[in-house]
This record gives C-alpha cells, structure tokens and sequence, in this order.
C-alpha cells in the first residue's frame, strides 16, 4: 500500500510540473508554428533521443490528419526545399547532428522551427519560429531555475508531447478532421 501513496505522490508532482510549463508557453508562438505547418507544402521533424521520438509522433499523427509529413532520416523522406517547414525539437538547443541539420534547412530555403528550452541556443537562432518551452535540460550544468523532480530532459519531453498534441487539436479545429477521419491514415499492415 506504501508503495500506491509513493506512485500517486510522484503522479501528482509531474502533473503539477506539466501544468506549470503548459501555462508558461507563449500562446502566440504556439499560434505562429501552427499556422506554418497549415501553410507549408511538406513537414519534416527532427529530435534527438527522446526528443526526436516526440517529434515522430508529431509527423505520424500530421500524416493522419492528412498533411504531408516526414520525419528527417527515415528512407522514405522526401527531399526539402522552398516551401517546406522542419521542425526541429531540441531542449538543449545545440545538439551537433540537429544544428547541421538547421544549417542545412536555411541552405535549401526550408523555413525552419524549433522547439526549445533555449531561443538563444543554436538551433534557435537558426529559426524563422522558436516555441519556448519552459523546463529542464538533461544536463545539470545547464539546469538554470528551473527545477523538476524527473531525470534528465523528461519533463521537456513530455511538454513537448502535449504541447504537440494540442497542436493537433488546433490544426483540427482549423482545418477541419475528427479522430474518425484520421483513423482512414493510420497504418493497418500492423
């Protein structure tokens, strides 16, 4: 019985911990990156590690609202170019391989979002859009104020998630799809 009250205690604190960073995203930015994925001819995503399984989550539930969607590095990712919009997940902001990558985009005329704990970061400065979401790096060095009782980057991690999901919602709203219609693009080869 202990060990349920411990489980329901650490549920409750990163509940309180994704409520806090939730609220603390700039809606308007969250607005901003909704509207360019809605006016981009092809979405990429990138992360890291657990970022960049957030981020394909994103491009799988795209894809199923009917977008055309990629994650970077799958071999049937398309080429990107003018038109195009990839977003890039990164707490940190300077992993080396996704700022290449950055790099990379602002050379083939991609425009170029990041989501990240640092705007100031590399990747951020790269970007046409930076959402700013509130939490904490893996690395201790880089802690800051913010503090979280979740190892390493898992609460940016999971901010990210929701934050994408209730993109999902947005991009709903905007364009029109319920979970009836995306469910005719989810994979039935499983």
């Amino acid at each position: 019985m202990s060990t349920l009250t411990g489980i329901s205690g650490h549920f409750e604190r990163i509940i309180q911990e994704l409520q806090g960073t939730l609220a603390a995203i700039p809606a308007d930015q969250v607005e901003q990156l909704t509207e360019q994925i809605l006016n981009a001819r092809k979405i990429f995503t990138a992360g890291a590690g657990r970022s960049g399984l957030m981020a394909k989550a994103l491009a799988m539930r795209l894809m199923q609202l009917g977008l055309d969607a990629y994650v970077v590095g799958e071999t049937v990712t398309p080429r990107a170019g003018k038109g195009d919009l990839l977003i890039i997940a990164s707490g940190s902001g300077e992993t080396q391989g996704l700022h290449i990558m950055a790099q990379k985009a602002g050379k083939e005329n991609v425009q170029l979002a990041a989501v990240t704990i640092f705007p100031d970061s590399s990747i951020g400065k790269l970007a046409d859009w930076v959402v700013q979401v509130p939490g904490s790096p893996k690395d201790p060095a880089d802690q800051g104020s913010y503090e979280t009782v979740q190892p390493m980057g898992s609460l940016f991690e999971q901010t990210v998630l929701l934050l994408f999901d209730a993109i999902m919602l947005r991009l709903m709203e905007k364009r029109g799809g319920d979970s009836a219609a995306m469910f005719t693009n989810h994979a039935n080869l499983e």
